[in-house]
Protein backbone atom coordinates (compact mmCIF):
# COMPACT_ATOMS: atom_id res chain seq x y z
CA UNK A 1 0.00 0.00 0.00
CA UNK A 2 1.14 3.38 -0.79
CA UNK A 3 1.91 6.24 1.89
CA UNK A 4 -0.68 7.95 0.33
CA UNK A 5 -3.08 5.28 0.74
CA UNK A 6 -1.85 4.72 3.83
CA UNK A 7 -2.43 8.66 4.68
CA UNK A 8 -6.10 8.46 3.60
CA UNK A 9 -6.96 5.13 5.48
CA UNK A 10 -5.43 6.61 8.50
CA UNK A 11 -7.86 9.81 7.77
CA UNK A 12 -10.91 8.06 7.90
CA UNK A 13 -10.61 5.80 10.56
CA UNK A 14 -8.89 9.44 12.81
CA UNK A 15 -12.33 10.99 11.15
CA UNK A 16 -14.43 7.79 12.26
CA UNK A 17 -15.66 7.75 8.89
CA UNK A 18 -15.90 11.37 8.51
CA UNK A 19 -17.82 12.25 11.73
CA UNK A 20 -15.02 14.42 12.71
CA UNK A 21 -15.09 16.91 9.63
CA UNK A 22 -18.56 18.43 10.78
CA UNK A 23 -18.04 22.18 11.47
CA UNK A 24 -19.54 22.55 14.45
CA UNK A 25 -18.46 20.36 17.69
CA UNK A 26 -16.42 17.57 15.46
CA UNK A 27 -15.97 15.80 19.12
CA UNK A 28 -19.64 15.75 20.24
CA UNK A 29 -20.76 14.41 16.62
CA UNK A 30 -17.86 11.39 16.93
CA UNK A 31 -19.36 10.92 20.29
CA UNK A 32 -22.75 10.48 18.83
CA UNK A 33 -21.78 8.25 16.26
CA UNK A 34 -20.20 6.23 18.78
CA UNK A 35 -23.64 5.73 20.91
CA UNK A 36 -25.16 4.99 17.82
CA UNK A 37 -22.89 2.61 16.75
CA UNK A 38 -22.92 0.97 20.27
CA UNK A 39 -26.46 0.04 20.62
CA UNK A 40 -26.50 -2.74 18.08
CA UNK A 41 -22.98 -4.16 18.67
CA UNK A 42 -23.47 -4.62 22.50
CA UNK A 43 -25.35 -7.62 21.70
CA UNK A 44 -22.31 -9.17 20.98
CA UNK A 45 -21.76 -9.36 24.56
CA UNK A 46 -19.45 -6.69 26.82
CA UNK A 47 -16.40 -9.18 26.13
CA UNK A 48 -16.89 -8.67 22.52
CA UNK A 49 -17.34 -4.71 23.32
CA UNK A 50 -14.50 -4.53 25.43
CA UNK A 51 -12.37 -6.39 22.74
CA UNK A 52 -13.59 -3.92 19.75
CA UNK A 53 -12.38 -0.72 22.55
CA UNK A 54 -9.06 -2.24 22.34
CA UNK A 55 -9.09 -2.77 18.38
CA UNK A 56 -10.02 1.19 18.05
CA UNK A 57 -7.21 2.10 20.72
CA UNK A 58 -4.88 0.64 18.80
CA UNK A 59 -5.80 1.56 15.54
CA UNK A 60 -6.81 5.00 16.72
CA UNK A 61 -3.02 5.31 17.73
CA UNK A 62 -1.59 4.45 14.48
CA UNK A 63 -4.17 6.94 12.54
CA UNK A 64 -3.78 9.39 14.89
CA UNK A 65 -0.05 9.24 14.74
CA UNK A 66 -0.32 9.34 10.85
CA UNK A 67 -2.99 12.66 11.04
CA UNK A 68 -1.27 14.60 12.99
CA UNK A 69 2.00 14.42 11.14
CA UNK A 70 -0.55 15.33 7.88
CA UNK A 71 -2.26 18.02 9.90
CA UNK A 72 0.48 19.37 12.39
CA UNK A 73 -0.53 20.51 16.10
CA UNK A 74 -0.95 18.15 19.05
CA UNK A 75 -5.25 16.82 18.49
CA UNK A 76 -6.62 18.02 15.74
CA UNK A 77 -10.05 18.59 16.03
CA UNK A 78 -10.86 16.17 12.92
CA UNK A 79 -9.36 13.09 15.08
CA UNK A 80 -12.67 11.34 16.85
CA UNK A 81 -11.54 8.14 16.89
CA UNK A 82 -10.17 8.77 20.27
CA UNK A 83 -14.39 9.82 21.12
CA UNK A 84 -15.28 6.86 20.18
CA UNK A 85 -12.81 4.18 22.23
CA UNK A 86 -13.76 7.02 25.44
CA UNK A 87 -17.58 6.59 24.96
CA UNK A 88 -17.60 3.06 24.25
CA UNK A 89 -15.51 2.36 27.40
CA UNK A 90 -18.30 4.67 29.22
CA UNK A 91 -21.23 2.78 27.88
CA UNK A 92 -19.86 -1.07 29.08
CA UNK A 93 -21.04 0.39 32.37
CA UNK A 94 -24.45 0.91 31.60
CA UNK A 95 -27.58 -1.29 30.87
CA UNK A 96 -28.53 -1.15 27.47
CA UNK A 97 -32.02 1.21 27.86
CA UNK A 98 -31.93 4.63 25.72
CA UNK A 99 -32.03 6.78 29.13
CA UNK A 100 -28.49 5.35 30.23
CA UNK A 101 -27.03 5.58 27.00
CA UNK A 102 -28.27 9.36 26.62
CA UNK A 103 -26.78 9.54 30.45
CA UNK A 104 -23.47 8.16 29.42
CA UNK A 105 -23.29 10.31 26.53
CA UNK A 106 -23.69 13.33 28.38
CA UNK A 107 -21.16 12.13 31.24
CA UNK A 108 -18.82 10.86 28.99
CA UNK A 109 -19.12 14.49 26.87
CA UNK A 110 -18.75 16.35 30.37
CA UNK A 111 -15.78 14.10 31.29
CA UNK A 112 -14.05 14.48 28.01
CA UNK A 113 -14.27 18.50 28.16
CA UNK A 114 -13.54 18.93 31.68
CA UNK A 115 -10.45 15.94 31.48
CA UNK A 116 -10.09 15.22 35.09
CA UNK A 117 -6.91 13.39 36.24
CA UNK A 118 -4.75 11.31 34.47
CA UNK A 119 -6.95 12.90 31.53
CA UNK A 120 -5.33 16.37 30.77
CA UNK A 121 -1.61 14.74 32.40
CA UNK A 122 -2.16 11.68 29.65
CA UNK A 123 -2.97 14.44 26.95
CA UNK A 124 -0.28 16.81 27.93
CA UNK A 125 2.70 14.28 28.90
CA UNK A 126 1.96 11.39 26.58
CA UNK A 127 3.62 11.31 22.97
CA UNK A 128 1.01 13.10 20.37
CA UNK A 129 -0.66 9.90 19.11
CA UNK A 130 -0.79 7.93 22.37
CA UNK A 131 -2.08 11.98 24.12
CA UNK A 132 -4.38 11.97 21.84
CA UNK A 133 -6.13 8.47 22.25
CA UNK A 134 -5.53 8.00 26.12
CA UNK A 135 -6.84 11.36 27.50
CA UNK A 136 -10.49 10.28 25.92
CA UNK A 137 -9.85 6.98 27.12
CA UNK A 138 -9.71 7.83 30.49
CA UNK A 139 -12.58 10.22 29.92
CA UNK A 140 -14.19 7.05 29.40
CA UNK A 141 -13.16 5.48 32.75
CA UNK A 142 -14.21 8.24 34.82
CA UNK A 143 -17.84 8.23 32.70
CA UNK A 144 -18.01 4.09 33.47
CA UNK A 145 -17.42 5.02 37.16
CA UNK A 146 -19.86 7.58 37.39
CA UNK A 147 -22.34 5.76 36.07
CA UNK A 148 -21.60 2.88 37.41
CA UNK A 149 -22.06 4.72 41.31
CA UNK A 150 -25.37 5.82 39.62
CA UNK A 151 -26.74 2.81 38.85
CA UNK A 152 -26.23 1.86 42.41
CA UNK A 153 -27.68 5.03 43.41
CA UNK A 154 -30.65 4.91 42.06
Amino acid sequence: MSEAAKDRVAMTLATWFGAGLVPLAPGTAGSAVAVLLFWPLRALGLDVMAALIMLVIGVGVWASARVVALRGGHDPQIIVIDEVAGQWLTLLAVPADWRWFLAGFVVFRLADQFKPWPARQAERELPPAWGVMMDDVLAGGWGAVALWLAQRWI
